[in-house]
């Protein structure tokens, strides 16, 4: 495991992001912080939430909305996103390997894994119409 430097507020930014089922923003994150009795500034959620997915605790996901969310899951799984209200859910089914192995041909990469971002509308969405 790479060594790891957890000052108490990448401690606390891991936390929040470990124990959300949402995959939350930076901002929300902030937010959680804020609601726990943290003060910290903007600028260190940031940096806290680039060290702990460059120590690879948490992985940042970029599902096409404007900002990224953060998922401390890292076993191999997909995610689905609600294009009315932008919740995001994870998607336990595995990417087949004729996909990767059709990719790789097309290309010519070695491909060592797949994001599959699924795009639909939450069942709670489906229930306003």
């Amino acid at each position: 495991m790479k060594s790891l430097n957890l000052t108490t507020q990448r401690q606390a930014v891991y936390d929040v992001v470990r124990r959300a089922n949402d995959h939350p923003t930076a901002a929300e994150v902030m937010n959680r912080l804020v609601e726990q009795g943290y003060n910290f500034a903007y600028g260190t959620v940031y940096n806290s939430l680039r060290y702990l997915t460059e120590k690879e605790m948490i992985r940042e996901l970029k599902l096409g909305e404007s900002a990224s969310r953060y998922d401390a899951k890292l076993d191999d799984h997909q995610h689905i996103l609600c294009e009315v209200c932008g919740r995001v859910d994870e998607v336990m089914t595995r990417v087949p390997d004729d996909w990767s192995n059709a990719v790789a041909k097309e290309t010519g990469y070695d491909v060592h894994h797949a994001h599959v971002v699924f795009g639909g509308v939450c069942p709670a969405c489906q229930s306003k119409k």
